[in-house]
């Protein structure tokens, strides 16, 4: 197998917006579509609103978890500013999917540094493949604001070639009985942004 054939996607956000519980779902999904994967995670500073990143990789055969520099081919940022920090990880060519949400970390909020403009503006400058969506707000009109996560999972279910019934039946799964009506409108919300 090699290098080229295994795609790399790269999930990355603060604590609590569930990054790990996206990552889990989507390697779920792609297990039930016969790939193979491997996943690795870091949300050391997770609980205090800190960073948290998700690599997947997938392919018929993945020997490691970890994506290197210049080799992710798509980024699903759930905060606008940790777009701009992974983006020496992306290929060239990589798509990129943008929650519109702001989270101000510390020394924003302290007045230290001004959050990022026009991040999104910057973004589709220099990458072709650059899609802006407003999870948040489809998460609460879907019923659960905490749904956001799975509105992006439905937003990248659409660049990768799996059913959506697939995508459904985890979802069904992974959440239970009382969730997974509210976590499929989500999703499909997601899918139709």
């Amino acid at each position: 197998m090699k290098d080229k054939d295994v795609k790399s996607i790269l999930l990355a956000g603060v604590g609590g917006q569930g990054i790990l519980r996206a990552s889990d779902i989507m390697c779920m999904a792609m297990m039930e579509a016969g790939l193979d994967v491997k996943k690795s995670e870091v949300h050391g500073m997770a609980q205090r609103g800190g960073c948290v990143t998700s690599h997947v990789r997938y392919g018929s055969k993945v020997y490691s978890p970890l994506a290197k520099l210049g080799s992710i081919d798509l980024l699903v940022a759930f905060e606008k500013m940790e777009t701009l920090r992974y983006l020496n990880y992306l290929t060239k060519d990589a798509t990129i999917i943008v929650n519109a949400e702001e989270i101000y970390p510390p020394a924003v909020n302290s007045g230290e540094v001004p959050y990022p403009k026009d991040a999104i503006s910057f973004l589709k400058s220099n990458y072709k493949q650059v899609r802006e969506i407003d999870a948040t707000a489809l998460a609460k009109q879907s019923g659960n604001i905490k749904t956001a996560n799975v509105v992006l999972l439905g937003a990248i279910s659409t660049l990768l070639h799996m059913t959506a019934s697939i995508w459904e039946d985890v979802i069904k799964k992974a959440f239970p009985e009382k969730l997974a009506k509210v976590n499929l409108t989500a999703f499909q919300m997601g899918r139709d942004a």
